[in-house]
């Protein structure tokens, strides 16, 4: 079995980017999002800090943090041969109506990836928030070029909140 990280939240989360499992590159390194192919900084940065380089995962996660984004995983642990999605199975979900009543400014849910969205819906409903599947980030979903990708984030981000219309 592998386990998922502790959340990335705060008391002013407005917005929770919930993913499926970490990759074994980023259990190895104990960093959301580690693979250097996976798109996930790339596209927060891009979309919120104007395209600037991060410094380092603290960086990253202090950039997430003031823009009242939180982070998390559907899964609390699975049996996951590889990094891909599609091989988890044994699949234990953590305890988001537990999250959710610890930070109840929580109102937005993004997904980032079917398998996240999928799961968390069929164990959990909406639990009365927005939610939003958007394209997994990860170098796996290949079918989406990185601008195609962007443009849907943009658009699920100015839904949620995140970016003005005009952005």
């Amino acid at each position: 079995m592998i386990h998922c990280f502790a959340p990335i939240v705060r008391p002013q989360t407005r917005v929770l980017i919930i993913g499926s499992m970490p990759s074994i590159k980023s259990l190895d390194l104990q960093q959301y999002y580690a693979h250097p192919r996976n798109q996930f900084w790339k596209l927060i940065f891009d979309l919120l800090e104007n395209g600037r380089k991060p410094v380092d995962y603290t960086d990253k996660v202090n950039a997430l943090l003031n823009h009242r984004i939180g982070l998390w995983d559907v899964f609390a642990a699975c049996h996951r041969e590889g990094s891909l999605d599609s091989h988890i199975t044994r699949k234990q979900p953590n305890d988001f109506p537990a999250l959710f009543h610890t930070y109840p400014a929580i109102k937005t849910l993004l997904f980032s990836g079917k398998t996240a969205y999928t799961y968390f819906l069929h164990t959990f409903g909406t639990l009365e928030k927005n939610c939003y599947s958007l394209p997994s980030p990860s170098p796996a979903m290949a079918q989406l070029s990185y601008l195609e990708k962007r443009a849907i984030w943009k658009q699920t981000f100015i839904r949620a909140g995140l970016l003005g219309p005009n952005s």
